[in-house]
């Protein structure tokens, strides 16, 4: 049982970009089944064609747009609140570029070997394809999991949380679950730890966790099943 702060780095990326990464990283270069989290904050620059394999993406927007195209002729912007999934397979070219401005998270989820060479797909969602719950001063949107927007290849659960100040949530994770708590805006406990804006929790064999925001606060809780399979990073492929 374990709980392990990591902070996101400022690393250049795209045409001019800087991006809060979480992983992959000096000291944390994947968390199984998860393989990239970006927090980004952008207006003018992007990211042109690039190529990807192995795994699926989802980028999702807090503010601002993204504008999507790719080689199998999907091309679409995603406005606050939605977000847009591509499964890579065995191979896409895409680029993505901000509609003025965009701020969000693109997190990547590995794909397991068996489905490494399935054929690329693409899915956009705006806002209201969203579900979205308010309980004691938590709003929760379900981006991935029980009713959520997207379906992925890997057994997880995607959260958008938005706690006001001094609210709390909690939540059992499924057994053989792991993930992590990233913050993208204020500062919460998490089972006795302080994070802060920019750090994430990595757990491990944790059965329940309890999180109370010390002020208004804004968290991605990323929980999935490993897959227990080597992971072969190679900047955008995972092999």
């Amino acid at each position: 049982m374990s709980i392990t702060i990591y902070p996101a780095i400022s690393v250049p990326e795209g045409d001019g970009i800087i991006v809060k990464r979480l992983m992959p990283v000096h000291g944390l270069h994947s968390y199984d089944p998860f393989v990239l989290l970006d927090h980004f904050d952008i207006s003018g620059g992007g990211f042109p064609d690039h190529p990807h394999r192995g795994f699926e993406a989802i980028t999702y927007l807090f503010d601002g747009g993204m504008n999507h195209t790719d080689n199998l002729g999907n091309k679409g912007i995603v406005h606050a609140g939605g977000a847009q999934r591509f499964t890579a397979g065995r191979g896409m070219v895409h680029s993505e570029f901000p509609d003025g401005s965009a701020h969000g998270i693109q997190l990547w989820i590995n794909l397991p070997k068996r489905l490494k060479s399935i054929a690329p797909a693409y899915q956009q969602l705006q806002a209201d394809m969203i579900p979205e719950v308010h309980h004691d001063g938590v709003t929760i949107r379900t981006i991935v999991g029980e009713d959520g927007a997207i379906s992925l290849h890997t057994d997880a659960e995607y959260l958008d949380l938005q706690l006001r100040p001094e609210s709390r949530f909690e939540r059992k994770i499924a057994a053989g679950a792991r993930g992590l708590v990233y913050v993208v805006d204020g500062s919460i406990e998490i089972n006795g730890l302080t994070l802060e804006s920019g750090q994430a929790a990595c757990m491990d064999d944790i059965a329940i966790t309890n999180i109370i925001s010390a002020n208004e606060s804004r968290l991605m809780w990323c929980f999935g099943s490993p897959h227990n399979e080597p992971i072969h990073q190679h900047g955008p492929f995972v092999d």
